[in-house]
């Protein structure tokens, strides 16, 4: 049995690391979205225009989902939670940097602007099963591919 706060350490260190992700909803597709951490708070903020399918499907609370996968591919998870706006102007300003300014001309008072919340909740791991003694191992033909990947999936609650 997978130990499940391991795997849920193992994801929040690898996302607020690459900070990038696909989110979307019943009605929008998955997007590829710059993830914002507000201290030590689960909830996953982006940054993005008003007059975006997300955005517009998010002004009021609706269920989404994050999908993720590392940049050096060790983890991936599917993580389903809830996307609602969050305009409070004190995270905005706590959460603003170089990157979110290019995108707004306006800066923080630009009327497009719009901060996303993502609340998660429970989300599939998975952790890359391949490895040296796995591939030498399955050219072998020695043990079960399925056995080596059992311990390497995780459902977890992230909220």
């Amino acid at each position: 049995m997978a130990n499940e706060q391991e795997f849920a350490e193992t994801f929040w260190n690898s996302f607020q690391s690459d900070m990038t992700a696909m989110v979307g909803t019943k009605a929008v597709h998955p997007k590829p979205m710059t993830a914002q951490f507000d201290d030590d708070s689960r909830t996953v903020y982006f940054f993005t225009a008003k007059d975006t399918d997300l955005a517009e499907n998010a002004s009021t609370p609706t269920p989404a989902t994050l999908i993720y996968a590392a940049k050096g591919h060790d983890i991936f998870a599917t993580v389903e939670g809830t996307l609602k706006t969050d305009n409070d102007r004190s995270r905005i300003d706590r959460l603003w940097n170089r990157y979110v300014a290019a995108w707004f001309e306006g800066g923080k008072d630009d009327p497009r602007l719009c901060l996303l919340a993502f609340e998660p909740g429970q989300a599939e791991i998975w952790k890359d099963a391949s490895s040296v003694v796995a591939g030498v191992k399955l050219f072998l033909g020695m043990g079960d591919p399925k056995e080596d990947y059992r311990d390497k999936v995780a459902t977890v609650r992230l909220d």
